[in-house]
Order: structure tokens, then sequence, then C-alpha cells
């Protein structure tokens, strides 16, 4: 027997509301007719108790601190996948057997070069542009370029986009960085990896050969799986919310891109290396951790609003850090060594303990970041290469929804209520 909920309201009978339960997590109250029944509408600040949409895809436990894509437990996926079988899983709905991984990685590869008219957009662009303000002009200008997979309707088309965003994000985001630098673009190559050929696109010098460390290509590649996707967070209902509108997947793109730019949502791996910055020196680290106790400081890159245990890609960066850290004999580094002098007193003390506020994915991820060699300014770049694949799937997987509408919340309306027109010299 399916359960119901009954609203009972002064003034009106009792409203019965279906109660809908999901394959895991909570269920919810379907609130659909709420309107048309009562005349009323929910209020809700930043949707924090609301479910906007139904989806397949991504599985968050925050209180136990479970993350599945599919089904498939983080902890797995990153120890024994790489990104891009994790790209066709999370975009075809499953793993893919040995002849489909090589048609979809041979699929990619097709796509990774941009049109070169596209590479001019750079020399609009002021030197000292933040890559980030680049991606967003550059991602939505692909609509421009490659008009033949604008048609949402057709699904041949909203397939091609898909590899075509999977393929040019990392082309565009290293052409970012190098411009940036004033450093010459890197074409990409075919007989790399994904993230190898991005290492190569960004650090390779045409004077000489570039050669990629494969623990830190690992590392990199880890760091794109772990942020592949995160469930219906502020960027991915920013990429739902322009596509239910109709508009091309590459405008849409362009909108998350935008949304994850914002410091509270993209920019906390960044944060975390301005906060080391800041401490200076492994001898604050004591005085800089009582003052965030007395709430004089504040602690980045600790704790998560989904996560109200440790979270489990965090776990997993730990010991990528560890590895990296070790691959480039930067153990003894000041920066480092002041990192983890946090990280100690962050799992020993009890007043952090007791908050749970655990280093999370982004300490670690800049961390490993930082250690490669990527800029600051880059983190944010890096993220939404690797979350690209996780909007582009709740983009399809919203189009193909047949009971998917234009996205339009309401509002509680606290302003004037009405007033007649008076003239400027009456007033």
């Amino acid at each position: 027997m399916s359960k119901k909920a009954t609203l009972h309201l002064e003034g009106h009978d009792p409203v019965e509301l279906p109660v809908i339960s999901g394959q895991l997590g909570s269920d919810v109250i379907d609130i659909r007719r709420l309107y048309a029944d009562t005349g009323l509408f929910t209020f809700d600040p930043g949707f924090t108790s609301t479910a906007s949409c139904e989806s397949k895809i991504t599985f968050i436990d925050g209180d136990k601190g479970l993350l599945y894509y599919r089904g498939y437990p983080i902890e797995q996926l990153a120890e024994h996948s790489d990104y891009l079988e994790v790209c066709y899983l999370l975009v075809f709905g499953k793993l893919p057997n040995a002849e489909e991984k090589e048609q979809f990685e041979l699929g990619v590869l097709r796509h990774n070069m941009v049109h070169e008219q596209l590479t001019w957009f750079f020399r609009g662009f002021r030197r000292d542009a933040h890559p980030m303000s680049m991606m967003v002009g550059v991602i939505g200008a692909l609509a421009a370029f490659y008009q033949d997979s604008l048609d949402i309707s057709n699904p041949d088309h909203r397939r091609i986009a898909e590899y075509r965003i999977i393929a040019k994000i990392p082309t565009l985001a290293a052409m970012c960085y190098r411009y940036s630098k004033g450093l010459p673009f890197n074409y990409p190559r075919n007989n790399l990896s994904y993230t190898a050929n991005f290492m190569h696109m960004m650090f390779a010098k045409p004077t000489e050969e570039y050669v990629v460390n494969p623990v830190l290509e690992r590392a990199l590649d880890r760091i794109f799986i772990l942020h592949a996707d995160h469930e219906q967070n502020a960027s991915t209902s920013t990429v739902r919310l322009a596509g239910s509108s109709g508009a091309n997947p590459f405008a849409c793109i362009a909108a998350g891109i935008a949304c994850l730019w914002g410091p509270a949502h993209g920019g906390a791996n960044e944060a975390v290396l301005k906060m080391l910055d800041e401490i200076g020196d492994v001898s604050h680290v004591e005085e800089f951790m009582r003052g965030v106790k007395e709430k004089r400081y504040r602690l980045m890159g600790f704790g998560h609003r989904v996560y109200k245990n440790m979270d489990p890609r965090a776990k997993i960066m730990k010991k990528t850090c560890d590895e990296v850290l070790k691959e480039l004999g930067l153990q003894d580094d000041p920066k480092f060594k002041l990192a983890m002098a946090l990280e100690k007193i962050a799992l020993e003390d009890p007043y952090f303990v007791e908050r749970k506020l655990y280093p999370n994915v982004d300490f670690y991820s800049g961390i490993v970041l930082s250690a490669i060699g990527i800029p600051v300014s880059m983190f944010t770049v890096v993220f939404a290469l690797a979350r690209s694949v996780g909007w582009i799937s709740h983009w399809h997987e919203m189009i193909a929804d047949p009971h998917q509408k234009i996205g339009r919340p309401r509002q509680l309306y606290t302003g004037e209520q009405r007033r007649d027109f008076v003239a400027v010299e009456d007033r």
C-alpha cells in the first residue's frame, strides 16, 4: 500500500499528499498538486529540503559518508577505474565492456581538437584575465562552431554534443592556462590518455619532449573521477535549470561553469592554498588553530555541508596526496609540511573530531594540484573539466525525461502592496 502524508490547514479539509520512495535515501512528499488543491506554495530557500528532480545518476548519504555513481561506490571506481571509463558509466548508465570502452575512447579522441577560428577568441581577453572568465566565454562559444549538434530533440545531436564537451574541455582548459602565461597552444595528441593529454597540453614546451610522470597522471585522473559528479549541487542544478528552457548544451555547460566559479562552490580548494599562504609557516599552525576555535579565523578545506561523516573522497585523496608528495620529494617542503600539521591537529584534537571537521576532498586536492604544478587560478578550471561529464549526464537525463518542465521556482513576496503612480511634480 502506498504511503501518504496528511496536511492539516486551518480553514481547509485535510490534504493527502503521496509519499514516493526511491531506491536509496529519504522518501519524498509529492507536493506537485499542493497549489492547485490549497492555493499555497512551500517556502524553502536554497531548496535544501526539496527534491527538484528524479535522477538515476548519483546517490549521496552524507550521514554515512557514501557516494555512488550509478550504484558503484566511489572508492571502487577511484581504485580500479579511469576517468573515461567513469565518463562512460555516468553517460550510459553502465560500465563498458572492453570493446565499448575502446570505441568510446576513440570517439572522444576524434573530437579533442577545436575549430582553429576558436583560438582567435583568446586574443580578445586580457592577459591577466582569470582562466574561469575565459572558460565561460569559450565554452559558450562552441555553439557558434558546432551547429550540427544543437537540436536537443534529436538523440544523435545530443550524443555528439556530449562527446564534444567531454573531449574539448581539456583542450580549452589548457588553452586558458597557456594564454594567461603567454605560451603557445599545444595541440592534443591521440597517443596519450585523456589525463596525460591534458598534462601535455598544459606543460609541454615546443623545444623539448614532455614525458608524463605516471604517478602524477594517476593522481590527476583520480581527481577527475572524484569530482565527476556530486548529485544536485548548485552548478548541476544550474545546468538543469538552463537546460529546462531548451537552451543548447554548450550554453548550459557554460552556465554551470559560471555557477561553479563562485567561491562557495568551486573555489574551495583554491581557498585552501590561500589559507596556507596566510598561515605562512608551520610554527604558526597552533596559533592559527586556536584562532579557529575562538572564531577569529576560518578553517578552509575541513568539514562538508553534505557529509556529516568523513568525505569518502577525502580518504582516497589523502592516499593520493601522500603518493604525490613522496614521488616529488616534497614531504619537507614548508607549505606541504604546514598542510600536514593542520591535518594532524584536525584528526586528533577533540574540538575538531567532535564537530567532525575532518579534512575534505578540497583540502587534499588543492595540495595535489599545487604539487603537480597547476597554479591556484586553474584549480576551479580543473574542477569544471572533471565535472563536465556529470553536467552533461544530468542534462541528457533531464532532456530525455517525458515529465520534464521548464524550471519556475515560486517566491514569498514581501515588497510593497499596490501603489498608484504620482507625477514627478506632485511627489
